[in-house]
């Protein structure tokens, strides 16, 4: 925002536009739905049929344990962050073709949609528990809120409401399912 003063940048590249609103090879799924699922088949692959995905869940698990085991913990929770990053500027690039321009406070309140996406959908608070199904279940059942508010003409005000309902369910539901288990 101090770059610009809080400005927005319009996009002037049809392709750069066509990232976020375009079709490829004439198939009707639009190219961020593509982009979803080409990375969701990705990490679904790393998470469950590589060593690093494994490595991935140990260290999120017991970091301590990981480390006892002889894993290079610093070195996976690096690779992690930086993944993060990456699929952030990703994000970001997609939702700045979308909307045709940059905006400076576009994804403000993402981060919390997101926590409560993925806790709704199975993944715990405390790390090594959780699977990319039970993420993309949380982020549609928060899509399908939201829409519906918006379908039902309900003040924006009241989707915060809505949506930190929701995030206090999850972290409760979360509490709950690891007092059952015993942790």
């Amino acid at each position: 925002m101090v770059g610009t003063d809080a400005v927005s940048i319009q996009a002037r590249v049809a392709d750069f536009v066509h990232v976020g609103t375009g079709y490829v090879w004439g198939v009707p799924v639009p190219v961020p739905v593509l982009i979803a699922a080409v990375l969701y088949l990705a990490f679904w692959f790393l998470l469950h049929h590589t060593p690093f995905g494994r490595y991935i869940y140990a260290v999120g698990g017991n970091r301590e344990a990981a480390e006892l085991a002889g894993l290079p913990v610093l070195r996976i929770r690096v690779t992690v962050f930086v993944l993060g990053g990456v699929l952030a500027a990703l994000s970001a690039i997609v939702l700045a073709s979308r909307m045709s321009s940059g905006q400076p406070n576009a994804g403000l309140g993402f981060e919390l949609q997101v926590i409560a996406a993925v806790v709704l959908g199975g993944v715990s608070l405390t790390g090594g528990v959780g699977s990319l199904l039970g993420a993309l279940i949380g982020i549609l059942i928060l899509t399908v809120l939201n829409n519906g508010l918006v379908l039902l003409n309900v003040s924006s005000f009241y989707h915060d409401i809505a949506r930190g309902v929701v995030i206090i369910l999850a972290v409760d539901l979360d509490t709950r399912r690891r007092a059952a288990d015993g942790g």
